[in-house]
């Protein structure tokens, strides 16, 4: 499993690092749509599409990425965009954690087949408009929610349970502990400090999000990044919601040992956007 687990990522990433660096944004939006695609074919599988409406639905989603590729979205727009979104993920996202498997399994399907094809779409548009921005800008975003994810299953590994007696999610995620989110969060703060600081000694081809959130809002750009951290952990966690309501363990098997692209991006879904709409304030 561990080889198969490897040779999945080191495809992945020689497809996906050549995309990234490629002078043209394009070949980054064609593999940023491509993953959106599958992940909605996942998503609308999830919540109860039958198989020909979850490829029609992630076809649709392909034409709107390259509709949206096609046309130019006025700034003012792509801010109610980020915001529409943001306030998705911040309001309905808490409220879902909160409430349970329960709640989501009781909307009706048509309606979480709706939300996910439009939070996906959304995603697809800010991780575009973060590598317009500049290949430093999309790293710094993408690299947030690395560091929440590593350093979290090393503080749950190390501290779990010692200083909480309660999960952080038990009918969720059973496994996740308020200790390893805490780690998390540190270790995401420790991030943007330093990617902070390093901005100002190398030549970069843009700034990061910290040095732009830092520029507009001095040391609350901490906090700033922890928000962001917070919400990747939101993400991670709607997703698992979503599987535990279907019955599954992934998403799908589209990534030999890694399970399936929802399972790869859960945690980039609502950072990209708030990351997007708290640089474009």
């Amino acid at each position: 499993m561990l080889r198969l687990r490897v040779l999945t990522a080191i495809a992945l990433l020689a497809v996906l690092i050549p995309a990234v660096f490629y002078p043209d944004p394009l070949a980054f939006a064609c593999v940023a749509g491509i993953l959106m695609t599958c992940g909605t074919w996942e998503w609308l599988r999830l919540n109860g599409a039958q198989p020909q409406a979850a490829v029609g639905g992630a076809l649709l989603c392909a034409l709107v990425c390259a509709g949206l590729w096609s046309v130019e979205v006025q700034p003012f727009e792509m801010q109610a965009i980020w915001l529409s979104a943001s306030l998705a993920w911040l309001l309905g996202g808490g409220y879902l954690i909160r409430n349970g498997v329960q709640t989501w399994s009781s909307w009706s399907p048509r309606f979480r087949q709706v939300v996910g094809f439009l939070l996906l779409c959304v995603a697809w548009l800010a991780v575009v408009a973060a590598r317009k921005q500049g290949i430093n800008f999309l790293f710094s975003v993408m690299a947030l929610v690395w560091m929440a994810d590593i350093a979290a299953y090393f503080a749950g590994r190390k501290f779990g349970g010692r200083l909480f007696a309660k999960k952080l999610a038990p009918e969720i995620s059973p496994g996740k502990t308020r200790e390893g989110a805490l780690g998390g969060l540190l270790g995401v703060s420790v991030l943007a400090l330093i990617w902070w600081f390093a901005d100002s000694a190398m030549v970069a081809d843009s700034p990061s999000i910290y040095t732009i959130l830092a520029s507009r809002y001095g040391a609350w750009m901490l906090l700033a990044a922890l928000l962001l951290g917070v919400m990747s952990i939101v993400g991670d966690l709607l997703e698992s919601l979503i599987k535990r309501a279907a019955g599954v363990k992934d998403s799908s098997q589209l990534l030999p040992g890694h399970g399936g692209v929802l399972d790869r991006v859960d945690a980039l879904l609502p950072v990209l956007p708030i990351a997007m709409l708290l640089q474009s304030l």
